[in-house]
């Protein structure tokens, strides 16, 4: 997401000070504090995807604020974090596999365009896209099980009479011994579909935002150099929310998609049985239209303009604080 070899000269993907490299870093406290501080941002936002998954697999079209009373009225505050458990387990080795992939792909691709002749912004647009590639491919492999047994938790009823699932662990456990190992990756396929164009939508829009806000503020790459690290976060999280708004309008109709891949089930025969991917699009279509394809748009927006706003800053809270001492090392 992010590289550090010519940020002054590409504004638009400085997400981390140009002077921290994946050399200087602490790696045991870098990946320590991530999972701490991710996991913190993981608490404030799971309430949107709970929002987001029940709209997602509702059968009729229902308003957050609705939504949001019901689950209020009936569950409580904790009907907001079913499922959180798991998810905050998924996120410690999943956010360690991205922030590695993405560190180490953006380092050594951004190296090597540099040595090919590629001019600094050149080298930093396609060191982020690989870097943000390679971090997704290798997140997913954590996520994607992890969606499939929260995302069942966020949607099961409350006073389910049998409960199907009574935590994460049991719907873990149900799952493989109904659909094998491949139950808990259902919807893999459209996970990479849905997240890798996400992200390079995301970019792209977050670099034009960042570029048109410091052009409206008729700054020249000097005064950015030289700008406030408030600044610089206000600039960065507004570019974030703007681009997470146009990501979320393109993929949402994939991700419901992929959440009802994931969440629901056909009966045949009093067997339970995953739906196809074109069966699920008959469904969505039948139910409401191409409309029914963007429930859960507006919690979605909220949760990624939230996250990576939030990402933005954490991130690069977390590179100084696990920067190593520079004069230790040169001693």
């Amino acid at each position: 997401m992010k590289l550090s070899a010519s940020e002054d000269d590409l504004g638009s993907d400085i997400h981390v000070p140009a002077d921290i490299d994946w050399h200087m870093l602490d790696k045991s406290k870098f990946f320590f504090l991530g999972a701490a501080l991710f996991s913190g941002v993981s608490a404030g936002l799971y309430p949107a995807m709970v929002l987001k998954t029940r709209q997602q697999v509702s059968s009729t079209q229902i308003s957050c604020f609705k939504m949001s009373f019901s689950i209020m009225r009936c569950e409580g505050l904790r009907g907001f974090y079913r499922g959180f458990g798991t998810t905050l387990m998924g996120t410690i080795p999943a956010r360690a596999l991205y922030m590695g992939a993405l560190e180490v792909t953006k380092t050594s691709v951004g190296s090597s365009t540099v040595r090919l002749g590629f001019s600094d912004t050149t080298a930093t647009a396609i060191a982020s896209a690989a870097a943000g590639l390679s971090s997704a491919m290798a997140a997913q492999l954590v996520w994607t099980p992890i969606d499939v047994v929260s995302q069942r938790l966020m949607v099961q009823a409350p006073n389910a009479s049998p409960c199907r699932y009574k935590n994460g662990l049991d719907a873990f456990r149900k799952i493989l011994f109904a659909d094998g190992f491949k139950g808990l990756y259902r919807g893999f396929g459209i996970s990479m579909l849905t997240y890798a164009p996400s992200n390079a939508v995301w970019w792209a829009s977050y670099s034009v935002a960042n570029k048109l806000i410091y052009g409206g503020l008729g700054w020249s790459d000097n005064i950015r150099r030289s700008e406030s690290k408030a600044t610089a976060v206000a600039v960065q999280g507004l570019s974030a929310a703007m681009a997470s708004g146009v990501s979320a309008l393109i993929t949402t109709p994939l991700d419901t998609i992929k959440t009802r891949l994931q969440v629901l089930d056909k009966e045949e025969n009093g067997v339970r049985k995953p739906l196809t991917m074109l069966q699920t699009v008959r469904n969505l279509v039948k139910e409401s239209g191409l409309a029914a394809c963007y429930r859960g748009l507006g919690p979605r927006w909220a949760s990624m303009s939230l996250s990576a706003t939030t990402m933005i800053t954490t991130y690069e809270l977390l590179k100084r604080l696990s920067a190593k001492n520079q004069e230790s090392e040169t001693s």
